[in-house]
């Protein structure tokens, strides 16, 4: 009995160590889940916090951003070497010439109508004078019998010069005999000019083409009456003749391209009749003046047309390339401001507008050249608003690059 009183003593004695031991434990957990806990919280309301800070600094950011002008830019155009411009021309022969008669008379016949090509020399009409042949006739009587007068005078001057040696007839006789053959001999003269005259005027009653060409024109047929183109009554050309197969185009070049404008350069010209087609010329000379009126120079084109495939009269639009300066730009005219102090516009740099002097060139309608104050990468505001001004910052919404401008 002994032992196991013994036994159960032992074990008493141990068991308040274990109890100790499992308290401690108990302890430990319950303040390791307490800091967990802790933690948890703590990261909860850090992380809370957290995107707090960054939801307002989003919202500053995007307030920021709010309250910035939106604009769109574009950057500047540079011009090609040489500029095409596109002017109206008149198509005009490079001879053209109405033929007037140069007697008086009715027209007998005509052999060419509108149309046909005539040489130089061949017979156009011939007109019917009947007073001229006349006084063509009249003429010649009246130098026959100046030349009878005039035999007669050279004879007695004669005979009289011979009469004086031997003082059968006065001085004064020989003086009358002498003065009478050299009137005769005036009248003579007078009436072959006379003659020559009216020969000439004869020979007028047939009309020659001057020149190589085509008759635009025929103003005149058989029996009409024909006044003399030299006279002052009211006359009219019988025919109308041009030479087609080279042209002349004229063309009034605007002021501000005259500089451009040198003889020897080449033009294309484009007629609504032949769509796609281009004919080439040669600019040959200029008037070398600006009209004071129209403020514009004279300059003549000619065009090789041995087919006769252009028509004279017609109307053309000439192109021309024209140089310009290599440093001008283009931009979009909405681009422009209009300040007191000049011509304006907005360039973006590092998010903040410079306002920049400008100096415009040619305007062009939705485009305008600027020959000073731009650079190739500078960013133009486009529609700037009124109130804009330097060192404001920007917000670039939209940028077009230099071949989208229109």
């Amino acid at each position: 009995m002994l032992p196991q009183a013994e036994d159960v003593r032992t074990m008493a004695s141990r068991s308040p160590s274990a109890s100790d031991a499992g308290a401690r434990t108990r302890t430990h957990k319950q303040w390791l889940a307490l800091a967990v806990t802790m933690i948890a919280v703590a990261a909860l309301l850090i992380s809370g916090i957290w995107s707090r800070v960054r939801a307002r600094a989003a919202l500053n950011t995007e307030t920021a951003q709010a309250a910035l002008t939106a604009v769109s830019v574009v950057s500047p155009k540079q011009t090609a070497p040489a500029e095409e411009i596109i002017l109206p021309g008149n198509v005009q022969p490079y001879i053209s010439s109405p033929i007037y008669a140069r007697t008086n008379g009715y027209l007998k016949k005509w052999y060419f109508d509108i149309g046909a090509h005539v040489k130089q020399g061949e017979l156009l009409a011939v007109i019917e004078t009947p007073e001229v042949d006349q006084q063509l006739e009249q003429a010649r009587s009246n130098l026959l019998t100046a030349q009878a007068n005039l035999e007669l005078a050279s004879i007695t001057k004669t005979r009289y010069q011979g009469l004086l040696k031997s003082n059968a007839v006065s001085q004064q006789d020989v003086d009358n005999a002498v003065g009478t053959y050299n009137a005769n001999n005036a009248i003579v003269e007078a009436d072959k000019a006379a003659v020559q005259q009216y020969s000439a005027l004869v020979s007028f009653e047939k009309v020659y083409a001057p020149f190589d060409g085509v008759i635009t024109a025929r103003n005149t047929d058989i029996g009409a009456l024909i006044n003399s183109g030299s006279s002052s009554n009211v006359k009219t050309d019988l025919f109308h003749i041009a030479q087609p197969g080279k042209l002349r185009v004229y063309v009034n070049v605007p002021e501000e391209y005259s500089r451009g404008i040198k003889v020897g350069m080449t033009a294309d010209l484009s007629l609504a009749e032949f769509p796609g087609r281009k004919f080439q010329g040669k600019l040959v000379r200029t008037a070398d003046d600006i009209n004071l009126t129209t403020r514009t120079l004279l300059v003549e084109i000619d065009v090789d047309n041995p087919t006769g495939t252009l028509l004279t009269g017609s109307y053309a639009e000439v192109h021309l390339g024209v140089p310009t300066q290599a440093s001008t730009f283009l931009i979009p005219v909405n681009t422009l401001l209009f300040r007191t102090e000049g011509l304006r516009v907005g360039v973006v740099k590092d998010r903040k507008v410079e306002l920049t002097a400008v100096v415009p060139g040619h305007d062009f309608g939705n485009q305008i050249e600027i020959v000073s104050g731009l650079k190739p990468h500078d960013q133009v505001i486009v529609n700037p608003p009124d109130s804009i001004v330097s060192g404001q910052e920007v917000q670039i919404v939209q940028a077009t690059l230099p071949g989208d401008i229109k």
